[in-house]
């Protein structure tokens, strides 16, 4: 068996757009008809730029290959153009390719990927959930609204979740690590007091920021968050700052989770090493794929570390999660994004049964992809997958900054 052709898809979710501007999905047909999903989360460069390197990455390091030999083919792609270091954009490309090597494999030996990856460990996974806006919700003022954030987080705890996501610190501006206003860890703390009061002892607080502080203020903010007892701050300077985050950690009481900006057991390694994070975030689709990660998480057990798969793209990355998380002892929690886009793309194929999910038994990553439904959806922007701001905190009039990708009205 050997892989042969390749087909990519570049997919918008509808309004409000939850999970990004755009997926982009892989297609991969052995010469034996067998074929395989994977998603690429790459951000960093246009989507019509990626298909190029997607298909790059293909021809060179892939086409023509077993697909059992994903640690060859993996070594191609990281040595790729003498290098052997971390590229995002190439490893973004590989991982989604990967991915599709693993629904192949699967298929073709007719049992699960998590039963290639050493078996299932966790008969079914417990699952977490940003908090987006509710029907009743004004999509513009629930960023900088704790009520409304409480509101939220008390539904979701209705429907089944043990815990609940948001990050009301921002800006996510281009400047690098700033000092959060007075009036962000004033919002910060009024939030995880709403969220707590709402969900009381039923579901942990996850706080959010992406890497937009420097040090010292990530400190004077997350001990501000302290008392409200959060289950992690996440990537709490930016990801490049591995020492650093790890004086955050020596300083604030919670648990430092990171890894969503992060590729292949090289960054991971270094932030364990660094005791920068007990928690680690991967995105399958960006940090080198199912393997590498199932490395990762091996390696995070030596540290009595824990394991949370990042989520903010479509349901092919998020049924690779799922798989991973299926395979090993140390996971934590597993992101998801609940909405009908979601669910329609992957046939409801998995779906998150109050507040767990259940691994899949269907061959493969064992999802049905909608490939008309993901056709008939391109994207037609000119925008990334994610994008910072350029304008530096306003320490004046507060900080409305509603993500990467802001909720568009349908």
């Amino acid at each position: 068996m050997k892989l042969q052709d390749l087909d990519v898809i570049i997919t918008a979710p509808p309004a409000p757009g939850w999970g990004g501007r755009y997926w982009i999905l892989v297609k991969v047909t052995t010469d034996t008809g067998i074929t395989g999903w994977g998603e690429c989360y790459a951000s960093s460069i246009g989507p019509q730029a990626m298909t190029h390197v997607i298909r790059d990455v293909f021809e060179r390091h892939m086409a023509g290959e077993n697909p059992e030999n994903i640690e060859l083919m993996f070594r191609r792609a990281y040595s790729s153009g003498f290098t052997q270091r971390p590229d995002l954009t190439v490893m973004g490309a590989f991982s989604g390719l990967e991915i599709a090597c693993w629904d192949i494999l699967g298929k073709d030996r007719d049992r699960p990927v998590y039963a290639l990856l050493g078996g299932r460990m966790n008969d079914r996974i417990r699952a977490y959930t940003y908090l987006y806006p509710l029907a009743q919700h004004n999509l513009t003022d629930f960023w900088t609204s704790a009520e409304q954030a409480g509101e939220c987080a008390a539904e979701m705890v209705r429907r089944g979740f043990t815990a609940v996501k948001f990050d009301p610190a921002g800006p996510y501006t281009i400047r690098g690590g700033h000092m959060p206003a007075m009036s962000d860890i004033s919002l910060s703390v009024g939030f995880c007091k709403a969220i707590r009061d709402a969900v009381g002892d039923k579901a942990d607080l996850l706080f959010g920021t992406h890497g937009q502080f420097n040090t010292a203020g990530a400190i004077r903010l997350g001990q501000a968050i302290e008392p409200y007892a959060p289950l992690w701050f996440e990537e709490p300077t930016p990801p490049d700052m591995i020492e650093d985050m790890a004086r955050v950690a020596r300083n604030v009481r919670i648990p430092v989770a990171t890894g969503e900006r992060m590729t292949t057991k090289a960054e991971f390694g270094a932030v364990l090493r660094a005791g920068a994070a007990e928690i680690l975030q991967p995105a399958l689709g960006r940090a080198g794929g199912i393997w590498e990660m199932k490395k990762v998480a091996a390696m995070a057990e030596v540290f009595n570390a824990q394991m949370a798969p990042h989520l903010y793209a479509g349901p092919v990355e998020w049924a690779a999660n799922v798989h991973l998380a299926a395979s090993i002892p140390n996971i934590l929690l597993l992101e998801t994004i609940d909405t009908p886009f979601h669910d329609q793309l992957i046939k409801g194929t998995i779906r998150v049964q109050d507040g767990f999910v259940v691994p899949p038994t269907a061959p493969g990553l064992g999802i049905e992809v909608d490939e008309d439904l993901a056709r008939a959806n391109p994207y037609t922007g000119d925008g990334l997958h994610l994008q910072m701001q350029e304008d530096p905190c306003d320490y004046h009039g507060g900080n409305n900054f509603q993500g990467g990708a802001p909720a568009r009205e349908g």
